[in-house]
């Protein structure tokens, strides 16, 4: 597995890794130049992530081995692979449209950012586009993209083992990471029959697809339960 070393100040240095199924996809070249979304027929997709399993009690974080990291984090952090709420809300679930979208170049999405913050990697899952921009911030911002896209790419630390964070790389704008309730939003989307997927990293490494239809200024729901 390939593996691309960046330096991110003096604390640490990512590890970045494609951990999608089969060989990455090349970003699209002959698509024709990105055009605005068409505001005036656009659609919405809403929706919730669930677990169904047994209780989840995330495991505290032993930082004991790096006296920096357990003082720069007063509250024991914790294990961030599965977080559900009391109404079994999934957080960091990764939903994005798979397949269906018209064959052209999209705006570019909202910048993301990747953050060092307490020895750990804020927020644990982030979506970016293929060949934009995103920041790895710790004491001096870096810009990194990506060429192609991939689902997911992991991204881990060589000094502090239970760092890790996970980007989704796609050639569209058209994806969404969960909230702590476990509900997300996708906007913006021209009407069409799409797949829609959601990726988890516990629950859902290889993706759960549903069909969606959306006319124009049309909102539809599309929920996931993901079992534990």
């Amino acid at each position: 597995m390939k593996k691309i070393w960046i330096g991110v100040g003096l604390a640490c240095a990512l590890s970045l890794a494609g951990c999608g199924g089969g060989e990455p996809k090349k970003a699209e070249t002959t698509a024709p130049p990105a055009a605005a979304v068409d505001e005036a027929s656009a659609a919405t997709i809403t929706g919730k992530v669930s677990y169904d399993g047994p209780k989840v009690n995330p495991k505290t974080i032993d930082m004991s081995a790096k006296p920096e990291c357990e003082k720069a984090n007063p509250t024991p952090a914790k294990v961030q692979e599965l977080v559900t709420n009391d109404a079994g809300g999934v957080k960091y679930a990764f939903i994005y449209i798979k397949s269906g979208l018209p064959d052209r170049t999209w705006p570019p999405a909202p910048q993301a950012t990747v953050d060092q913050k307490g020895c750990m990697y804020v927020p644990h899952v982030i979506g970016t586009m293929s060949g934009q921009a995103f920041e790895v911030k710790n004491s001096d911002p870096k810009m990194k993209s990506f060429a192609r896209e991939e689902v997911m790419v992991a991204v881990k630390c060589n000094i502090h083992p239970w760092m890790r964070a996970y980007i989704g790389v796609l050639p569209h704008p058209f994806f969404a990471v969960s909230a702590d309730d476990g509900t997300y939003t996708i906007k913006g989307l021209p009407p069409g029959t799409y797949t829609i997927t959601v990726w988890h990293e516990k629950l859902a490494p290889t993706g759960m697809d549903q069909q969606v239809t959306v006319g124009a200024k049309d909102s539809k729901t599309v929920d996931f339960t993901l079992k534990g």
